[in-house]
């Protein structure tokens, strides 16, 4: 899925953003707000990982995302 429409559809995907990454808190994924470098930022900050973990981690979580997490 391509990011431009997780981004849309921010608030939809919290959950699963929270299930994937349940150190972020609700005013995390609120100031995310769908942006990816900032998603990036907060996991690199929550988890202590490097930037280019934090990346690996968004595009297997963005490659995983289906339509069917819109329902």
């Amino acid at each position: 899925m391509n990011w431009d429409r997780i981004e849309g559809n921010w608030k939809q995907l919290t959950g699963h953003a929270k299930a994937q990454w349940g150190k972020l808190t609700d005013d995390d994924l609120d100031v995310i707000a769908g942006r990816r470098e900032q998603l990036a930022g907060k996991i690199q900050e929550r988890y202590g990982v490097a930037k280019d973990e934090a990346e690996r981690q968004l595009t297997e979580w963005q490659r995983r995302a289906t339509d069917s997490w819109f329902s």
